[in-house]
């Protein structure tokens, strides 16, 4: 390679098309001491300064949020992501995303710290002049100044570029009006990321039309206002309100990036908002599993204890199952986006400052990311019903913390881009790619299709390592996707766009390929380094992911078929499912047992290797 990751191998998406172990992953078992201290000193401010102050935080007790945040401030937990030239750490993503991961314990209070230092203050990061950077960014590091990121307004949710905020020249200034909805951190925000439609004017003095655009507003400013606190299901102790712009002048000098450009801005923050929220499921789910532990050894029925009743113990087993997924997941795309940025970006982009490398990355595991977020706030929403079903009539009541836990994680599957948003940018941006050519995805479907006139080219070998089964497994399920999206391709490009019901089956089968070729990875690789008796957890727990998975895979693949294909060729296509489809049932009764035991010797989640 050239020190740029220009190399078709290294990119976002390749997992779908390339064999297992073509390269190795980012693994947990690889952080650093560095890595580890700053997660250590993160858990320690969560569940020493935070939970204990849950009480004041739920009941907005005025002031609570920003004492922490300084505090926080105080600890550098801050300004993992800013610069060092402007006061910060700049630590890689892997750092920080593992500070996320600690700060779950009191949802309310992550999302409001998330929101300073990610959509809130990232967009300076990333798209401010010099003379912005130096201003706010010193300032947001420690806490002084606090964010918020103000892009949703009543009529546009999802549709983010449909928004009615206006913005208009004026001399030195521009002039905003508008109202933005939903904005966390409002309450309190010194500094607003401001999105908004600015009429330009064309050369004859005529509208030139509308250019979405960002802009920094501050509290201060003349016409600025804050509507009341919304009364929220969940995350209560947060807060949201409106964020009110009556005749807002601010001086030209706060325009934020280019004119015309708002949207790159807006969709390359979610990125990594998408990326902290399935991150920041693993540390969710980790704490909801240590609370549902906790109470099924002391809660006894028929005379003992409830972790010793065989469907309890599986919903244990399953919910680690789930928290290793999403960790294998989570972390290979930090470590990915860590990679692309040390290798130095593209070579083709226009910057190569660390920032705009960083961009570079964010935007090529947009995929990843956009996977992460769907799998991981399904995963937590998942076990925290499971969790919650273990403390029965108890965990119904406020008298313990998974009540609280099931009202607050229902949110994470709404906002950052809802979940079905994410679910369309999927396959919808894996198969542009492939028409770029950025991704060889025809080759590998013309591949595919000469297995099938050739079985005896199909991969059924099982390999002598310790995860064969799961590698062949995984294998095929990239095949089976690959060539049920390539008949709904041909049956249906020029639709294609506007047919939510194909892009959503692809996109759940594109999921799991996504989370076996991880486990598999993950799993194959901590075999040799750690040896077969310190991972016996890890590869039952690898067997039971990817079975679940491949035959999800398989199921929804048929379900496909036979929704866009008929009859006559219908038959022809479940045919060459069956010639991929030789995986067979595992033993789940006995891996799940096995994972319990662990988690309960553990008490939580294990930590492995």
């Amino acid at each position: 390679m050239d020190g740029t990751t220009d190399d078709l191998a290294n990119l976002g998406g390749v997992w779908l098309i390339e064999p297992l172990y073509r390269q190795s992953i980012f693994t947990p078992e690889q952080f650093t001491e560095e890595q580890l201290a700053f997660a250590a000193t993160a858990s320690d401010f969560a569940l020493g300064k935070v939970l204990p102050r849950v009480a004041e935080i739920e009941g907005k007790k005025p002031g609570v949020l920003k004492e922490l945040l300084r505090e926080a401030g105080e600890l550098g937990l801050l300004m993992l992501d800013v610069p060092e030239a402007y006061g910060g750490l700049g630590t890689d993503k892997t750092t920080s995303m593992l500070v996320t991961e600690q700060m779950v314990c009191v949802p309310s209070w992550a999302v409001t710290m998330g929101a300073h230092v990610g959509i809130g203050s990232l967009p300076i990061v990333f798209f401010g002049n010099e003379e912005q950077k130096q201003k706010y960014l010193p300032k947001l590091a420690t806490g002084e100044l606090l964010a918020a990121y103000a892009l949703t307004e009543a009529g546009s949710g999802s549709d983010a570029l449909a928004a009615k905020t206006t913005a208009t020249e004026d001399g030195d200034h521009y002039v905003l009006n508008g109202v933005k909805q939903w904005i966390t951190n409002a309450g309190f925000a010194d500094v607003f990321t401001v999105f908004a439609q600015l009429r330009v004017l064309g050369p004859d003095g005529a509208g030139g039309g509308d250019k979405f655009t960002g802009f920094i507003v501050e509290r201060s400013d003349a016409g600025v206002s804050i509507g009341p606190e919304e009364h929220k299901m969940g995350i209560r102790g947060s807060s949201t309100c409106e964020l009110i712009l009556d005749n807002v002048r601010i001086p030209k000098d706060r325009l934020l990036g280019r004119v015309g450009k708002g949207h790159k801005i807006a969709f390359g923050i979610l990125n990594i908002g998408r990326l902290k929220l399935g991150v920041g499921s693993v540390g969710g789910s980790k704490y909801a599993l240590k609370l549902a532990v906790d109470y099924s050894k002391e809660r006894k029925q028929f005379n003992k204890p409830i972790c010793e009743f065989g469907l309890i113990r599986h919903k244990l087993g399953r919910i680690a199952c789930g928290i290793y997924a999403t960790e294998s997941m989570g972390y290979r795309a930090t470590g990915m986006i860590d990679a692309f940025v040390a290798a130095g970006g593209r070579s083709t982009a226009v910057g190569h400052d660390h920032e705009s490398r960083v961009q570079q990355a964010l935007e090529e595991y947009a995929i990843e990311c956009a996977i992460l977020k769907v799998y991981g706030t399904e995963q937590l929403d998942f076990t925290i019903d499971e969790a919650l079903q273990i403390f029965g009539g108890y965990g119904y009541t406020e008298h313990f913390p998974i009540e609280r836990l099931a009202r607050d994680a229902r949110i994470n599957r709404i906002f950052e881009g809802t979940n079905e948003v994410n679910r369309l940018l999927i396959p919808a941006t894996l198969l542009k790619r492939a028409v770029m050519g950025r991704l060889k995805l025809l080759d590998f479907v013309s591949q595919v299709k000469e297995e099938l006139r050739n079985p005896d080219l199909i991969p059924l070998h099982v390999d002598g390592s310790t995860v064969g089964r799961e590698r062949r497994a995984a294998e095929l399920a990239k095949r089976i996707t690959c060539y049920v999206a390539d008949i709904a391709i041909q049956k249906h490009m020029a639709e294609l766009e506007g047919r939510q019901d194909i892009l959503g089956a692809l996109s759940d089968m594109l999921i799991d390929v996504y989370l076996m070729d991880s486990v598999v990875a993950r799993t194959g690789q901590n075999v040799p380094s750690f040896g077969r008796d310190k991972t016996v957890l890890q590869r039952e727990m690898c067997t039971l992911l990817v079975a679940d998975a491949y035959e999800r895979v398989v199921q929804g693949a048929r379900r496909l078929a036979a929704s866009i294909a008929e009859e006559d060729e219908l038959q022809v296509i479940f045919a060459n499912i069956d010639k991929l489809n030789v995986v067979r049932p595992v033993n789940q009764f006995r891996a799940l047992e096995q994972i319990a035991r662990s988690v309960l010797e553990a008490g939580g989640f294990p930590v492995l290797g």
